[in-house]
């Protein structure tokens, strides 16, 4: 935690000089600025493993379906598509709350939906 402590010093000073108008340059200077002021929040994923170090978990479950719509130019029509990122996201939901897929899937059809326990309150 030392070395970004002294990066975000080292990046803050550096950045004290230049112009907000160049590309980027107002962007770094709040990035570094949020570091400065949250590093707990920013390391939390280092001391509490419940939390992943990253926040694209979502696309990653969404990217094997973009491939194959890329690959084979299929899903062009928007409504099909929307409904298949819907099951998709439902699914892995679904997983994330340890809840078997298969069974997610089955309720559906009989006419229970399943929701995870945030979207039931």
């Amino acid at each position: 935690m030392r070395g970004l402590r002294a990066a975000v010093r080292i990046g803050l000073a550096a950045t004290e000089h230049l112009d907000d108008t160049r590309p980027g340059a107002r962007k770094t200077r709040l990035l570094l600025e949020a570091l400065r002021n949250r590093e707990d929040d920013f390391l939390r994923f280092t001391t509490d493993l419940r939390i992943p170090p990253t926040s694209n978990q979502a696309e990653r479950d969404l990217r094997p379906s973009k491939i194959q719509e890329n690959i084979s130019g299929r899903l062009t029509d928007p409504d099909r598509a929307k409904d298949r990122y819907l099951i998709r996201g439902v699914l892995s939901t679904a997983v994330k709350h340890a809840v078997n897929p298969l069974a997610v899937l089955r309720d559906a059809f009989t006419g229970t939906t399943w929701l995870p326990p945030a979207a039931r309150a």
